[in-house]
């Protein structure tokens, strides 16, 4: 049965269209993800197929007696408690509670809405469209402020469905595991991919293959008109007129410009940090009448260290995070830092962004100020180019927002960065440069990630809260936390990772080299990408000599060039065979 039908949908904002001409229907059984960059239009086509706006062109049609439950980029829940904002919903109250439980939000019906902080009025506007009675299921970044758990709870609810379901997200194990097709939005258009996430890589790069192989052809066709022009006027004048305007639009034509300019860069320059960067020890922290969060953590971050910070909601995490930013004290325990540190906490709000201000506003921060040539570089490095760096903060999707506040972070150069929930809101391919920022970072991470395929590329050790109270750390990364985590008989709850001597960690862990393992793992991945360069070069240069015939001097050249990259390929792979040897030996005290 056919849910929407919506034909031929446009919408722009202020300054650039968003999308045009876009059509897409939505059947009983489907299962539909929505990606594409930050201001492309995905949360406002969603306001469109759920009647929150209307198209400005095109229309949007849904089936009659269709019943669509929906969860917007900014619900809002009315005045009054929770069990207000949930009255009305067709579920009984049993389902309606066990939703919310498993959604970090059990026991607080009678919580005032106008108390709960973002992220909580998320999860409430999430409980109130799973438990509605639908035909179809309009989701705009559910997986946002959920934790592990609660994410494979709404995977398994998803997959169970029996209606159709369109959902936008960034997270690339949902967009695998829930959905079938994948509607992406590039460039105004829109483009459906039959599969989840890797269908959706595979026609997005065969798509931009074509694009370069379609320029060649305009290129050439080109020349050939062009030289056609030239020929004069009495040859001109013999040749009909429309082959004179399709050469003079060949050759005046320009390729469809990029997505984005250029890669995200974000190397800025970070100054050196020291070996004393931060300890915590014996800390606890507590809110005043309640029981404490946590008690007797120890921390002492390497220079080098990736440390993820996974546990359920309202166990901690975030405050453990900012304990270690110091922007709040413990109730016990003391927090020591080095004098080299230069830290910086991009924490879940970001940075307070004035919505009146313009974005280079922001990002020059001082008033009466105007931005320089390196503001703008670092402006358009973040792929806010020249119109978009006068616009309005208010004007940005909220994607674009949380990359303005990214920028505005790193832009202040830290050592230690300390990220809470960096994923939400950002989309696929700044995420992905993202990660491979932090993997060359030279500086410690700290990080608390729902996203688990984030996790897994950026950490190594985990700090683990259990929910009662205990926090300890666990090498090995995300991996290492979801087989713990499985392994657990309660799915509610995480055995402590404390080490069970329970002895305090006063020194950085060594290796029997003397180096840190955080250090070692950083020096391998440059070595891995190191190797992978060189065996491409080695490889090209092997083509090459199979095609030069009998042409001695280039046989000669090409064969010094391929002697010396086997010889820098034999020594840094000497060198990450040693370097494993000695991360595999373990530490030492």
């Amino acid at each position: 049965m056919i849910l929407v039908d919506a034909d031929g949908v446009s919408m722009t904002r202020p300054g650039r269209p968003l999308f045009e001409n876009v059509s897409i229907t939505i059947a009983s059984g489907d299962r539909i993800g929505v990606v594409g960059l930050n201001g492309s239009g995905k949360s406002t086509l969603v306001d469109v197929l759920t009647g929150r706006r209307d198209p400005e062109e095109g229309s949007v049609r849904v089936g009659r007696d269709v019943r669509v439950a929906s969860l917007g980029q900014d619900p809002d829940l009315g005045d009054g408690t929770i069990a207000d904002a949930l009255a009305g919903v067709s579920a009984p109250k049993w389902e309606v509670d066990a939703a919310l439980d498993r959604l970090g939000m059990g026991g607080r019906g009678h919580d005032s809405v106008s108390q709960l902080s973002g992220g909580e009025a998320k999860r409430v506007a999430l409980a109130r469209a799973l438990v509605n009675e639908a035909d179809l299921l309009i989701l705009d970044e559910p997986t946002n402020h959920l934790d592990v758990g609660a994410i494979e709870w709404l995977e398994t609810r998803l997959a169970a469905f029996g209606g159709g379901l369109l959902l936008v997200t960034h997270d690339r194990h949902v967009l695998d595991r829930v959905t079938t097709r994948v509607l992406e939005l590039d460039r105004g258009r829109a483009h459906v991919h039959e599969g989840g996430y890797d269908a959706y890589l595979e026609g997005r790069a065969r798509r931009e293959e074509q694009a370069v192989q379609a320029e060649k052809v305009r290129k050439n066709l080109a020349r050939t008109e062009l030289a056609w022009l030239r020929r004069g006027a009495p040859a001109r004048t013999s040749k009909a007129k429309a082959r004179i305007r399709t050469a003079t639009e060949l050759v005046n034509e320009r390729p469809e410009a990029a997505a984005r300019s250029g890669d995200l860069d974000l190397h800025f320059g970070t100054p050196r940090l020291g070996n004393d960067t931060v300890e915590l020890d014996g800390v606890s922290f507590g809110y005043s009448g309640s029981s404490p969060l946590f008690t007797d953590v120890d921390l002492m971050l390497d220079r080098r260290d990736r440390l993820g910070i996974v546990g359920a909601n309202g166990t901690g995490k975030s405050t453990l995070l900012d304990l270690i930013a110091g922007t709040k004290r413990p109730t016990a325990g003391r927090r020591e830092v080095g004098s080299t540190v230069e830290l910086e906490l991009f924490d879940q709000r970001g940075a307070t962004l004035d919505p009146d201000a313009r974005v280079w506003q922001a990002v020059v921060g001082d008033e009466g100020a105007k931005p320089d040539w390196q503001d703008k570089a670092l402006m358009e490095a973040f792929w806010f180019d020249s119109d978009a760096q006068y616009a309005p903060i208010s004007m940005l999707s909220g994607g674009e927002r949380r990359r303005l506040q990214l920028l505005v972070t790193l832009a202040k150069k830290p050592n230690i960065l300390l990220l809470d929930e960096p994923t939400n809101d950002l989309d696929l391919d700044t995420l992905r440069v993202l990660e491979d920022f932090l993997e060359d970072f030279p500086g410690a991470v700290v990080v608390v990630s729902h996203d688990r395929a984030f996790l897994e590329r950026t950490v190594d050790d985990v700090i683990v809260f259990d929910g009662s109270g205990s926090v300890g750390r666990l090498p090995g990364g995300y991996e290492a936390y979801e087989a713990l985590r499985r392994n657990t008989s309660t799915s509610s709850a995480v055995p402590s990772a404390r080490p069970s001597g329970g002895g305090r960690k006063k020194k950085p862990q060594r290796t029997a080299s003397g180096r840190a393992p955080g250090t070692i793992r950083h020096e391998l991945g440059r070595l891995e990408k190191d190797i992978a360069r060189l065996e491409a070069q080695r490889d090209s240069l092997t083509e090459q000599l199979a095609g030069v015939g009998d042409d001695h001097a280039a046989l000669a050249s090409l064969g010094a060039e391929i002697s010396d990259i086997t010889g820098e390929l034999d020594d840094a792979e000497e060198r990450w065979l040693e370097l494993s040897e000695d991360l595999e030996g373990g530490v030492v005290d």
